[in-house]
C-alpha cells in the first residue's frame, strides 16, 4: 500500500497528471449534478444520444482538419440537444424515436467519414479511442484545462443559480407551469448543459461511456437517500471520488481511463445497493 502511495505521489509531480485529475474531477462533478435530474425526469437516454452526436461531430471536425475540435463539436452538440427537445414535442416523431434516429445516424455517418477521409494509419485505434476514451486526457494543455475549468464553473453556477426551478421542473412539471415557471426554457437549459458536459467528457471516458458517468452516481445515491438535495450532494461527492480513484488506478496500472472510472462507479453502485438494503431492513423490519 505504501509503495502504491509513493508511486502516486511521484506521478503527481508531473503537470500533465495534475491537469488530468483537475479536469476529471470537474467533469465528474458537473455530470453528477445533472445526473439526478436526468434520472428522475427519465431523460437518461438523452445523454447517450448526444454522446453519439458528439462522436459524429468529432469525425466531421477531423475531416475538416480543424486545429481545435471544440469550436465545431460543442455548437453542433448543443444544436442537436435543442433539436431533440423540439423534435420530441412538436412533431409526429416521438422523443425516444428522434433520439434513436439522430444518435444512430450520427454514429454511422461519423464512422463512415473517418473511414473515407482518415489520414491516420490506425483508423481502428482512433475510433476505439473516441468511443471508449483515450490517454489524450494525459496530454491536455494548460489552455484546454482553463477552457474546461471555465465551462465547468459555468455549468455548476447555472445549476446552483436555477436550483429551485430545476427542482420544480424535475418533480412536477405541470405544477411548475401552473405556478408561472417556464418549464420549456428550463428543460432546454438542462439539455444544453448536458450537451456541454458530454463534449467535456469525451476525452475522459469516450462517447459510449459518458452515460455511465452521468447516471451511475445518481442511481447509487438514490439507493440510500430520498431527498433531492441529499441525493444530489451524495451523487456529486461519489462521482468525484470514483473519478479520482479511477484515474489514479488507470495511471498506476496502465488500464484505459474511461473503462476504469466506470468500473469504479459500478463497484460503488453495488456497495450502495448493499447499504440501501441494510438500511431498509433496519428501518422497516428492525
Amino acid at each position: 500500500m505504501s509503495e502504491m502511495i509513493t508511486i502516486i505521489v511521484g506521478y503527481l509531480q508531473y503537470p500533465f497528471v495534475r491537469y488530468a485529475l483537475i479536469v476529471g474531477v470537474l467533469i465528474a462533478l458537473c455530470s453528477s449534478l445533472l445526473g439526478v435530474t436526468l434520472v428522475l425526469k427519465r431523460f437518461s437516454f438523452i445523454g447517450d444520444g448526444l454522446s453519439h452526436v458528439a462522436f459524429g461531430a468529432i469525425a466531421i471536425a477531423s475531416v475538416l482538419n480543424l486545429s481545435n475540435e471544440m469550436i465545431f463539436v460543442l455548437p453542433a452538440t448543443v444544436f442537436c440537444a435543442i433539436l431533440l427537445l423540439r423534435t420530441g414535442k412538436n412533431t409526429k416523431i416521438q422523443g425516444d424515436a428522434a433520439i434513436a434516429m439522430i444518435s444512430v445516424g450520427a454514429l454511422a455517418v461519423g464512422y463512415l467519414l473517418m473511414h473515407l477521409f482518415s489520414t491516420s494509419s490506425n483508423l481502428s485505434g482512433d475510433v476505439c479511442s473516441t468511443l471508449f476514451g483515450s490517454t489524450s486526457i494525459l496530454t491536455l494543455t494548460q489552455g484546454e484545462v482553463w477552457l474546461c475549468t471555465i465551462l465547468s464553473v459555468i455549468v455548476a453556477g447555472m445549476f446552483l443559480l436555477f436550483y429551485h426551478k430545476i427542482f420544480a421542473v424535475t418533480f412536477d412539471e405541470d405544477f411548475a407551469k401552473a405556478s408561472g415557471t417556464n418549464a420549456g426554457a428550463y428543460n432546454l437549459l438542462i439539455a444544453v448543459i448536458i450537451a456541454v458536459i458530454i463534449v467535456l467528457a469525451m476525452n475522459l471516458v469516450g462517447s459510449l461511456l459518458i452515460s455511465a458517468l452521468v447516471i451511475f452516481p445518481a442511481l447509487s445515491a438514490m439507493r440510500v437517500f430520498q431527498s433531492f438535495r441529499s441525493v444530489t450532494i451524495c451523487s456529486a461527492i461519489l462521482s468525484v471520488c470514483c473519478a479520482l480513484i479511477g484515474m489514479l488506478v488507470s495511471i498506476v496500472a496502465g488500464t484505459p481511463v474511461g473503462s476504469t472510472i466506470v468500473a469504479v462507479d459500478i463497484v460503488a453502485f453495488l456497495v450502495f445497493c448493499l447499504v440501501g438494503n441494510i438500511k431498509y431492513h433496519v428501518t422497516f423490519r428492525g
